[in-house]
């Protein structure tokens, strides 16, 4: 059964290993991200194209901080008590946006469950900031849950983001090891209801596989993401960043990869993107 289990740690194969290539604007991203004190996910949840992104000139920013109010088991963000919010940082995004002559930028957030509208307010500005600072860039927006408060989402939608992402990582079966704090349900509610909010505005999800997920699982997932108006998936392989998050249960093959890729489209995305990097 393709997505099976292995009994213990497996070695990591010669597909998943890549040579950190960093370029020689690969510096001047990490010097213009400090310049503007500007925080990336890349770096955060240590995303192994971070070297191949930097030296391309570009990187997922992360507002709202560094320190995250969930601590879910395969993400290597600080959790804690976050600081209170910078209110600076919109304008700094836009200026390093600018710099860096981006046509698109992804922008997600540490999950701020301490604020009362999770964080949107902070999303809502910095979409603005990027538009009146560069208007012909595009802002994809990689949201957390908000913890179902859909007024909180409606104020990202206002701000017409070129697309709406938002995560559903794993099947449900695994969601109280990987993501305690979250739910199932409630992940397939956003994506619907910004949908319904915005029906010209792509959503989109990623999940991550090699936790312990079977193939069906995972078929069943982009079943009910579709159905919930999801248009565009990422699907990638799990790699534990550290020795605190969970532990590899399998590496999925290429061939596995062309398989769900293949599933996602009969199901009718508009476009899946699949492989072991991908991100």
């Amino acid at each position: 059964m393709p997505g099976a289990p292995l009994a213990s740690a497996p070695t990591r194969p010669p597909w998943i290993r890549t040579r950190f290539r960093a370029g020689a604007r690969y510096r001047g991203v990490i010097d213009l991200l400090r310049e503007h004190e500007l925080n990336t996910v890349c770096e955060e949840a240590a995303c192994p194209n971070i070297g191949e992104c930097f030296s391309a000139g570009t990187a997922t920013f992360m507002i709202l901080g560094d320190t995250c109010t969930r601590a879910c088991g395969f993400c290597a963000v600080t959790s804690g008590l976050p600081a209170g919010l910078d209110l600076g940082e919109p304008a700094r995004l836009a200026d390093a946006i600018a710099a860096l002559r981006l046509d698109h930028a992804v922008v997600t957030s540490v999950d701020r469950d301490d604020l009362p509208d999770g964080g949107a307010g902070m999303f809502a500005a910095c979409i603005t900031a990027v538009r009146e600072r560069l208007p012909a860039c595009t802002v994809e927006v990689l949201v957390p849950d908000f913890e179902g408060n859909w007024a909180a989402l409606a104020t990202v939608i206002e701000e017409g983001p070129a697309v709406l992402n938002h995560n559903i990582e794993t099947v449900p079966r695994l969601y109280p090891r990987v993501r305690p704090k979250a739910q199932y349900a409630r992940s397939l509610e956003l994506l619907s209801r910004a949908q319904s909010l915005a029906p010209d505005t792509p959503t989109k999800s990623g999940v991550m596989v090699g936790l312990g997920e079977t193939f069906e699982e995972l078929v069943e997932v982009m079943s009910d993401l579709h159905a919930a108006g999801c248009e565009l998936l990422t699907i990638g392989q799990y790699l534990r960043p550290s020795p605190k998050q969970l532990p590899v249960v399998r590496y999925w093959e290429p061939s596995e990869f062309e398989a769900l890729a293949a599933a996602g489209h009969d199901i009718g995305f508009a476009h899946v993107e699949a492989g072991p990097l991908v991100r």
